[in-house]
């Protein structure tokens, strides 16, 4: 078995590695969501904290881990005889991103039901992590319904299986730390708020500390033994004070001026539910006792509102987590308690924490219940793309270009004469659209939106497996069998099954779609009202899509071409957030933005053939710049409706007079052209069956 980093020597990720602690103390906490960029050893500290849990004490030859001084009167391997029992260390179990959900809770055992004719349960992973650690990487990725099995075993602590004639129930309390990345997509926030504590981490800018983690890495690297008896002493002290901190947990005192803190920060910061005030108020005993103390301080409160609170407090899918420091400040000294000195509910390292006069658990940073101030709490600024912001210097368009004079021109026209590029506007307020969805069955990725043959959802039927067996259809696969049984020479209780008789459940579910949002930025859709209600429509299909699990991409036109603002990803806020700076002004380049959507999607085909995708095409249909743009336009237009790809053109032209060029454009798509004041109404609901009868009328035309 490989040796891990040691959790001692992660450099800095004070608030990582105190959640992780304090979970370690009270696994009732509910685990840790960890959130980050890439490359900051979220994987290597939750990894590293396997090797300071306390061993456990399990039944001999139980599954199901069962603790011999208290094992579960209901663990399917028992009743359990009194023994002494085994010792062995605290278990890690990773759960892939691909995992099945027969993998994670258990099934059936069907090569004994089929051969022996009995029912027999096959532990999953929620088994196998009980009285351990269950880490789940790119916990985002995750399917919806593995999250939902999940999330309900750690906030039960039990595991329930109903299915295939099998009914068990078996104790699953573990530690939960899943990681992700906010760029590949967010959690739901209802399976946000399920995790106890979450962390913001970010690398350091600081080049000493940079140093010193290159320096570590490389040395762990070269000799992975040696480096970690380095850190022995550290990592025994640490495990030490876990072991002492769990058994000073049970006679920690919350008062009731601390819940009064606790009830009244969530009341202050309109966090929905009760769950909030529960784990902080779990948290702050749990760095208490982390801290060697029996009673709960100001200090303890406002670090548990600084982890528990700020993944809770999100309005909307596009809010980044977050709290504001000062108004925690100040509920906190408002609920004070009287005979407790100011500098308590600050929680700036000054007060009470001398229990532990190193700070942190390797002695290099804040701990023992004293927040730290600096560093991960504040989520990284984004930092943008050197494209999204508007240059006055840049070369404008003749005027012929403006049909729309701009409101407020943010700057004085370039040389040339031209139309002024503007300054990104806000977007208006979205608001609920119809569900849109691509037409036929398709076999993508697990989602909310187009209907699909998928691994989970209702069973339709079986057929033959088309390769590994890996939905089993249990009553058909009997009824091939059973003709064949005397022919076959069956004597006992079991069936004799052979390769022929399996066969596959087919089952029909919702896929996710790839929605491509190709947006006109030219000086034509300058007018800062139009452009405002133009990016609230947009940002409206994406919470859609955010909410669906789609993937989405963006590509923008103006001035002489077009770019992919954004790349196709599971993150929405990604693309809520080039929305909201997209600039605007230039001529109307719209063969060029057909062409870039029609190679991103060829490029997204290759590297995910299942996903089906709709494109949203946002102008309004002018074509400028270049020889013969109108038939270029055209062409290029062409080439997807060739190609069969789904498309909605939603039509911006305004004014007395409209020209229809939007409409003439959808007919060249093969798609369905809607009006901003239709895609308000209830007209997307058909957009796609319209785009799909439309397309079948072309087919049989041809």
């Amino acid at each position: 078995m490989p040796t891990p980093f040691p959790f001692t020597a992660v450099v800095g990720q004070d608030d990582l590695r105190l959640a992780l602690l304090l979970n370690a103390v009270s696994p009732a906490v509910g685990g840790v969501l960890v959130r980050g960029e890439k490359g900051t050893a979220k994987s290597t500290a939750v990894r590293a904290l396997s090797a300071l849990m306390p061993d456990v004490d399990v039944v001999a030859g139980c599954r199901f881990s069962c603790d011999p001084a208290g094992p579960d009167p209901q663990c399917p391997d028992g009743p359990h005889a009194e023994t002494p029992g085994a010792q062995r260390g605290a278990r890690m179990v990773e759960l892939p991103v691909g995992a099945s959900e027969d993998r994670l809770v258990g099934a059936l055992d069907i090569e004994r039901a089929l051969s022996e004719g009995v029912k027999a349960f096959e532990p999953g992973l929620l088994a196998d992590a009980h009285r351990g650690i269950l880490y789940v990487d790119e916990v985002n990725l995750l399917h919806d319904h593995l999250v939902d099995l999940l999330l309900d075993a750690a906030a039960m602590g039990a595991s329930y299986v109903e299915r295939e004639g099998v009914s068990v129930r078996h104790a699953a309390r573990f530690l939960l730390v899943g990681t992700m990345n906010p760029e590949e997509g967010e959690l739901r926030p209802q399976l946000l708020d399920r995790f106890g504590l979450t962390v913001e981490v970010a690398a350091s800018r600081e080049p000493e500390q940079r140093v010193e983690v290159v320096k570590r890495r490389l040395a762990y690297d070269d000799h992975p033994e040696e480096f970690a008896g380095r850190w022995a002493e550290d990592e025994a002290e640490v495990r030490a004070k876990i072991v002492a901190a769990r058994e000073l947990l049970p006679q920690v005192r919350l008062g009731d001026r601390a819940l009064t803190q606790i009830a009244a920060t969530c009341a202050a910061f309109e966090v929905d539910g009760m769950r909030a005030d529960i784990v902080m108020a779990r948290t702050a005993t749990a760095l208490a006792a982390w801290a060697g103390r029996t009673d709960v301080l100001a200090e303890d409160v406002r670090q548990a509102a600084l982890l528990a609170l700020p993944h809770r407090r999100r309005r909307n899918p596009f809010d980044a987590p977050g709290l504001d420091e000062d108004k925690l400040d100040e509920t906190l000294d408002e609920f004070a308690p009287e005979d407790e000195p100011e500098g308590n509910s600050e929680g700036d390292g000054d007060g009470d924490g001398d229990d532990d006069p190193d700070g942190g658990p390797d002695g290099g940073g804040p701990g023992g219940g004293v927040p730290p101030q600096d560093g991960p709490h504040d989520a990284p600024q984004e930092t943008k793309d050197p494209q999204d912001t508007p240059n006055p210097q840049d070369d404008a368009p003749a005027g012929d270009d403006r049909e729309d004079s701009p409101e407020e021109p943010a700057a004085a026209p370039a040389s040339g004469g031209g139309a002024p590029e503007q300054k990104p506007v806000a977007a208006g307020e979205p608001f609920r659209t119809k569900m849109l969805s691509v037409p036929g069955l398709g076999e993508g990725a697990l989602g909310r939106r187009s209907r699909a043959r998928t691994e989970h959802g209702r069973t339709t039927g079986a057929t033959r497996p088309r390769g590994a067996l890996t939905k089993l259809h249990l009553a058909a696969t009997v009824q091939a069998a059973a003709p064949h049984q005397r022919a076959r020479g069956r004597s006992g209780r079991g069936l004799v099954v052979r390769r022929d008789d399996l066969r596959q459940a087919t089952r029909e579910g919702r896929e996710g779609n790839l929605v491509l949002f190709v947006v006109d930025a030219s000086g034509s859709m300058a007018a800062r009202q139009r452009m405002t209600a133009v990016k609230g429509a947009v940002l409206s299909l994406l919470l859609d899509a955010y909410q669906r699990r789609d993937k989405v991409g963006l590509v923008t036109f103006r001035k002489s071409a077009a770019e992919v603002a954004l790349p196709p990803t599971s993150s929405v806020d990604a693309a809520a957030s080039r929305l909201e700076s997209l600039p605007t002004g230039g001529r109307t380049p719209l063969a060029a933005g057909l062409l870039k959507a029609h190679e991103v999607l060829r490029v997204e085909r290759l590297r995910d053939p299942a996903r089906r995708p709709l494109m949203v095409v946002v102008t309004d249909g002018r074509a400028t710049g270049g020889p013969e743009p109108v038939q270029l336009a055209g062409r290029a237009a062409g080439l997807h409706a060739a190609e069969g790809t789904a498309s909605v053109v939603v039509d911006c032209e305004t004014g007395m007079v409209r020209l229809g060029l939007a409409t003439e454009l959808a007919g060249r798509l093969g798609g369905t052209a809607v009006t901003l004041d239709e895609l308000r109404a209830d007209s997307i609901a058909g957009l796609v069956k319209d785009v799909t009868g439309t397309q079948n009328t072309i087919r049989r035309a041809a």
